[in-house]
């Protein structure tokens, strides 16, 4: 993080421009982070791919649960894994967006005003309960979320490049809640749920506690903040077919014509299937992308982005359902296969 008083205007970040490493390399390194977060988070392998693929997309994370799934617990693993900054702002109704941006105090012995960063200055920030603040507060993260930047005072500071978003929420208490806006809904790229874990699993959250004879689990990491742009570098040189293209378009589309829809995904979300899914394959060890990739990110991906007809609000009809549907009634292109 940049030192007090001294943070980058937008575009002037030190880091120099990341070189891509070859993706048997980075599928092996991504499959090692996420086999040390599985330590701590035991039998959650796919969510937690489903994550890893939206941080190396350099994409923000809504994760929506119930208390007590690990949702604090892998925001804390897996920065700890990548070698990143991490910052926890619990969201609280008095939660004021300069507490999240930080803010100007005077130095006296200076004479001047200097800026104090909040914890939105880390490489992954853990928004928790997201849910739980005003919208005056939820707003200030979406500068911060879309353009990797901060305006305090007239001022622009820029954040640490990579930067990250892992926001949680509890779907089932409402009371004392604000729900959050769509624009901002829109602007993570994945929503998650961990869900309940199976009988063994859990019988080995409890056993590997009682045997490390204490809370937290130590973590190796595997990587840096360096090591993260090359991965993210490395996505960024995966080929998506026109075939594949399209695809992604046609379910975004589609999900504007469901019966059960007011509002369907926006363009952002026919992006985000791509973005996502060309993460999704370095971590499956490929440099091109098959719609088997499209299908198993556009849940997590469109789900959220869809807006149910107020009057099916009391029925099972939900923004994963018309994903489902949609993902039935779409043709899936041919799988290509590299020459």
């Amino acid at each position: 993080m940049p030192e007090i008083g001294t943070h980058p205007e937008p575009g002037t970040r030190p880091e120099p421009e990341a070189q891509p490493m070859p993706v048997r390399e980075a599928a092996d390194l991504a499959n090692r982070v996420l086999d040390e977060v599985e330590r701590a988070v035991v039998g959650k392998r796919r969510p937690l791919t489903l994550v890893l693929a939206a941080i190396l997309a350099k994409g923000h994370v809504l994760i929506e649960d119930l208390p007590g799934l690990g949702k604090t617990l892998s925001a804390r693993s897996l920065a700890q894994v990548l070698g990143l900054d991490f910052a926890r702002a619990q969201f609280t109704p008095d939660l004021l967006p300069a507490d999240l941006t930080g803010s100007f105090l005077y130095d006296q012995r200076r004479s001047e005003f200097e800026f104090r960063p909040g914890p939105v200055f880390a490489g992954l920030l853990l928004a928790d309960e997201i849910n739980r603040t005003p919208p005056k507060t939820q707003s200030a993260l979406l500068e911060a979320m879309q353009e990797r930047q901060v305006t305090v005072e007239g001022r622009t500071f820029a954040l640490p490049d990579p930067f990250c978003v892992l926001a949680t929420a509890n779907p089932v208490e409402y009371e004392g809640t604000y729900p959050l806006p769509e624009a901002q809904l829109d602007r993570f790229l994945l929503r998650v749920g961990f869900g309940y874990p199976g009988a063994d699993d859990e019988y080995d959250v409890v056993a590997r506690r009682v045997a490390r004879r204490r809370e937290d689990t130590v973590l190796e990491p595997l990587t840096d903040a360096a090591g993260l742009r090359a991965l993210q570098a490395t996505v960024e040189t995966v080929r998506v077919d026109e075939s594949v293209g399209r695809y992604c378009v046609e379910l975004a589309a589609a999900t504007r014509t469901h019966a059960h829809v007011q509002v369907g995904a926006s363009p952002r979300g026919s992006l985000g299937l791509a973005l996502a899914a060309r993460a999704f394959a370095v971590v499956r060890g490929r440099d091109y992308v098959v719609p088997e990739d499209v299908k198993a990110v556009a849940r997590p991906v469109l789900g959220h982005r869809i807006s149910i007809k107020p009057e099916l609000w009391m029925s099972e009809a939900s923004g994963t359902s018309v994903v489902d549907e949609v993902l039935k009634r779409v043709p899936t292109p041919a799988t290509l296969e590299r020459r």
